[in-house]
């Protein structure tokens, strides 16, 4: 970690200005919440190309749409509930259909958006936006590479889904190292089990490992920011090295990052697999931290999902494992 703690939203805010004063034609559109989501900079910068659209998520979806069909580069932006529940439809079929160049930048995602409640907690977005043909969907672990994700989607053609956050989180991608979409990041290598995260619970993977390793585990630990398309083959060859692996997600546990992984190996090499996320519940309000504490999104949970795999390791329950 850099020590230095920023929100993926405050930095795709901070993006979207520079982006926008690079190229004309990136446009950015907002649900009446400009403040939140961080557009509010861009609204500043570049009044002309900024449009308000209310309280009308739908409506907002379907006027990107037309922005795009006459070349512009339209950054949509929201509250993550609203982004992939309230204007599904208009995502689908307005957005996605025709693989429209459309950036839907979604902020508040997962249950550390807070004291809200439910009605604003995005814990299924990541499934339901995968699920959608075209969609591109990104992750990112912290402020760093929120920026390089900007400047990746402006610059490539097709709808995207980037899911963002409210709380400030530490920085620990490298500032050098380029964002490529599809591609996961090793962030350390152990021979002994397989730890992959996306967006804020990359943090607690990496807390995760440094634990285990006072317990003598050796733990790969791998970023995934794009959750599609899936880094098929490294997550594959991690299996293979490892025999065990863990994925950790601030999301349910049903159709997300953990889901897709599971199918994967289930395909080609099924090793002892835990999943650490939200259960089938919806979650209450609260404060951040203690809804990560409560829904057990912590990196007390990944170490113990980990000691769970290992003994399923140790007992021979690794079909097509090998050695390292």
């Amino acid at each position: 970690m850099t020590g230095s703690v920023k929100s993926t939203r405050d930095a795709y805010g901070e993006a979207l200005v520079e982006v926008g004063a690079e190229n004309e034609d990136v446009v950015v559109l907002d649900a009446d919440v400009s403040k939140a989501t961080k557009t509010d900079g861009f609204a500043r910068a570049f009044p002309e190309r900024f449009f308000n659209c209310g309280c009308a998520e739908q409506n907002m979806m379907g006027i990107a749409a037309g922005l795009a069909l006459t070349g512009k580069v339209p950054f949509v932006s929201t509250f993550a509930v609203f982004a992939s529940c309230r204007a599904l439809d208009q995502v689908r079929n307005t957005i996605a259909y025709p693989k429209l160049n459309v950036k839907i930048a979604a902020t508040h995602a997962g249950i550390t958006m807070g004291a809200d409640g439910p009605s604003h907690q995005s814990i299924e977005d990541i499934a339901i936006m995968k699920a959608i043909p075209n969609m591109t969907v990104i992750v990112p672990a912290d402020a760093v590479e929120t920026g390089k994700v900007v400047r990746t989607a402006a610059a490539s053609d097709g709808p995207f889904y980037i899911r963002l956050g409210r709380v400030a989180v530490p920085s620990v991608t490298d500032v050098n190292q380029p964002f490529h979409v599809g591609r996961g990041v090793l962030m350390q290598r152990g021979g002994d089990v397989t730890i992959v995260a996306c967006g804020i619970m990359t943090v607690a993977a990496l807390e995760a490992a440094r634990s285990l390793g006072h317990k003598r585990i050796r733990a790969t630990v791998i970023h995934l920011p794009t959750v599609k398309p899936l880094d098929e083959e490294l997550i594959i060859l991690s299996a293979q090295e490892t025999g065990a692996m863990v994925v950790a997600e601030e999301h349910t546990v049903i159709g997300g990052l953990g889901s897709d992984i599971a199918r994967l190996l289930g395909r080609h090499i099924p090793v002892p697999f835990e999943q650490v996320g939200i259960m089938d519940t919806f979650a209450e309000s609260g404060e951040p931290w203690e809804l990560m504490e409560k829904y057990r999104l912590t990196s007390e949970e990944i170490v113990r999902a980990v000691e769970k795999v290992i003994e399923r390791k140790k007992r021979g329950l690794t079909p097509g494992y090998r050695s390292g």
